[in-house]
């Protein structure tokens, strides 16, 4: 089997990936992460989870560096969507609903994926705004909220910074454009049925190396 480095984070728990793609899990990356797979021999690179604004993030040039070295590039998910979306054209495979988002541009900034999370246990502590668009159809299609209810969402959800957002506070935001019943129904909705596109798109790469990775191995 061919030597994979999987960067993952809260997009997915490890233990769930691991069940799925034997490979060398590390923390989300960081701007010289990328380098150092290099180095340590990676063949398959797997970008899913990496920093945004807590420290520099992964340049386009160490992309370049590994596709230039024969390395396989995949992204997905979260900082990996944004990677391949703006490189896929040069040798960056992208995986998943999120990443064809970004491509043809029906999502923009990155803060549709980004969110604040604890570096130890990987655990979540705020949605990102894909997440929250997501959840929003969802209980719209089940008739938790109106189209209105929708739209006044949506709009407290861009309104709050991307660490902050959740969905009680989103809720809190959005005022008296929802009455308390329709609060209360919402967020027990998004308590036991959200949407995680991010999660499904870092599950769908994993499966895609697995099946890549068996092929050439």
């Amino acid at each position: 089997m061919p030597k994979t480095i999987v960067f993952l984070g809260p997009s997915l728990d490890q233990a769930s990936a691991e069940k799925i793609l034997t490979a060398e899990y590390r923390p989300p990356a960081k701007r010289g992460d990328l380098t150092r797979a290099i180095k340590d021999g990676a063949e398959i690179i797997v970008l899913i989870d990496g920093v945004f604004h807590q420290d520099s993030a992964v340049a386009h040039r160490e992309v370049l560096a590994a596709i230039k070295n024969g390395i396989t590039v995949i992204g997905a998910s979260s900082m990996g969507a944004l990677r391949a979306a703006e490189m896929h054209t040069l040798g960056m495979t992208g995986i998943g609903k999120i990443f064809g988002m970004y491509k043809d541009g029906t999502l923009v900034s990155d803060d549709e994926v980004a969110l604040v999370f604890d570096p130890v246990s990987g655990y979540s502590l705020s949605e990102p705004l894909i997440n929250i668009r997501c959840t929003l159809k969802k209980a719209q299609a089940a008739g938790i909220i109106t189209a209105a209810d929708h739209a006044a969402l949506l709009a407290a959800a861009h309104a709050v910074f991307y660490p902050q957002r959740t969905y009680a506070k989103i809720a809190a935001v959005a005022g008296n454009a929802l009455d308390a019943a329709t609060k209360e129904r919402f967020l027990a909705f998004a308590a036991t049925s959200p949407a995680d596109k991010k999660k499904e798109d870092a599950i769908a790469a994993l499966e895609y190396v697995r099946d890549l990775a068996g092929n050439r191995g």
